[in-house]
């Protein structure tokens, strides 16, 4: 790239904003850059612009709004346009963007330094906190993404039992992990194909993919079984009665691990998450998003006879240079000291109010939308392939909802300020900055959008 080309799509003179005590990269002078040339500049630096795929918008076209700061319930794009924002950051934000409990432990612990490569007093309390409010959870490593914490936990289990194979489910997604990226082929449940180039063959060989909500065969070939007790990767979709008990039974028989990807549910749901909410105990759990306060991180807890497997007790290798950042871990700790029981149940209610008023705008304007709700956490499925009253239980029913009509209701709400993720099947997340004047506010947007979708 050549200075040329950089320097061809105007920005504000830094320093004359600064003089003018404004920000360079949001101010309304002359150079203020527009989103859509700043994607195009980051698109010759960085592959499709972005650093995580669906952040591109290729799901529903057009060209992404490119964020500049974030304050409660709401983003601000370069441009200055205001968005209530319902990603938060896929569920990594939960107090709000910019909440005074995280910044205020940031500064202090980037005072201290911002990475040691040894042990700090913050990662033993964030552990510490994490292991007081999930039983299950004795002992809890840290890592930097819920990637590595499921690509941890695989590893873990294949080392532990001795087994190769792993049981997942079609719709769940573990991250980018080459043994957990498989598609489904043929049958009710088969060995996994690679669900993506660059994964080979023999990386999913002993991966199987199951249908969400049945209860697999597990036998004593297989080492783990991995499931999102909440699928929230496909619009929200509730696990039925008896199909979280009936794992944890069939993995007791066959000798198999159970585990729990709680990335997202994980603090979400309740200070126990998804396994307290089922009452289901695994043998391990992921971690991520909420754990972090909005830095990146991850973790797997578990048993204590399970966890100690990991070096430098076991022989199942993990390190990291970065894992149990203390910046990270300070961020995590003023999270979920916020966590109440009080506020869990605001959440849960703004969550309710959000899953009505969606109902009622889309309902109002004739557009068929099913709305789905666990707890805290909301999903939408567009269409009539479904029926008005009939929830998914499984990937290929969520499939049936209508990838064009979501495109065109989420460009609508994006038009009326209001940002949704740009994928048909991601999980709709609201937060403390979400209070009772922004939810009037979303009432009205959601109805104005629908009503401009359904012209």
């Amino acid at each position: 790239m050549s200075t040329t080309q950089q320097s061809s799509i105007p920005l504000c003179d830094p320093v004359a904003c600064v003089a003018a005590g404004c920000d360079p990269i949001v101010c309304k002078g002359a150079g203020v850059p527009s989103n859509v040339t700043l994607f195009e500049r980051s698109a010759r630096v960085i592959p499709g612009g972005v650093n995580s795929s669906i952040r591109a918008f290729k799901a529903v076209g057009g060209s992404p709004y490119v964020v500049a700061r974030g304050s409660g319930a709401h983003v601000y794009d370069v441009e200055g346009t205001r968005y209530i924002d319902l990603v938060q950051s896929y569920g990594a934000v939960i107090l709000g963007h910019a909440h005074p409990a995280i910044t205020a432990a940031l500064r202090e612990a980037a005072v201290d330094g911002t990475s040691f490569g040894a042990p700090t007093p913050r990662e033993m309390k964030l552990a510490e906190a994490i292991s007081e409010r999930v039983p299950s959870c004795e002992r809890v490593r840290f890592m930097n993404s819920g990637t590595e914490a499921t690509s941890t936990v695989v590893r873990l289990a294949r080392g532990l039992t001795g087994r190769a194979k792993i049981i997942i489910f079609s719709g769940n997604f573990h991250g980018a992990t080459d043994a957990l990226l498989a598609a489904g082929g043929s049958g009710v449940a088969t060995l996994g194909i690679p669900g993506t180039a660059g994964v080979p063959p023999e990386a999913v060989a002993n991966t199987i993919v199951a249908p969400y909500n049945v209860i697999p065969d597990i036998d004593e070939t297989v080492a783990a079984v991995i499931v999102e007790p909440v699928a929230a990767n496909m619009g929200v979709v509730a696990p039925v009665p008896g199909f979280l008990e009936g794992l944890r039974r069939a993995c007791d028989k066959a000798g198999a691990l159970l585990i729990f990807d709680e990335v997202i549910t994980g603090f979400r749901l309740g200070p126990d998450g998804a396994q307290g909410r089922y009452s289901v105990k695994p043998d391990l759990t992921c971690f991520g998003k909420v754990i972090g306060g909005g830095l990146p991180i991850g973790a797997v807890g578990g048993r204590q006879d399970i966890m100690e497997n990991l070096t430098p007790l076991g022989k199942v290798f993990h390190a990291g240079t970065l894992a149990g950042n203390p910046m990270a871990t300070a961020a995590g700790l003023a999270a979920l000291s916020q966590l109440t029981p009080d506020v869990y149940r605001l959440l849960e209610t703004r969550a309710t109010r959000l899953a009505s008023l969606i109902t009622e705008a889309t309902s109002a304007a004739g557009l068929p939308v099913t709305t789905s709700r666990v707890g805290t956490l909301v999903g939408i499925f567009l269409g009539d392939a479904l029926g008005s009253d009939c929830l998914p239980i499984n990937f290929d029913e969520a499939k049936r909802t209508d990838e064009k009509l979501f495109a065109r209701f989420f460009h609508a709400l994006l038009a009326q300020g209001v940002a949704m993720a740009p994928g048909a099947y991601e999980a709709i997340f609201v937060g403390l900055g979400h209070d009772d004047v922004v939810m009037d506010d979303l009432a009205e947007r959601f109805h104005r959008a629908a009503l401009a979708v359904a012209l």
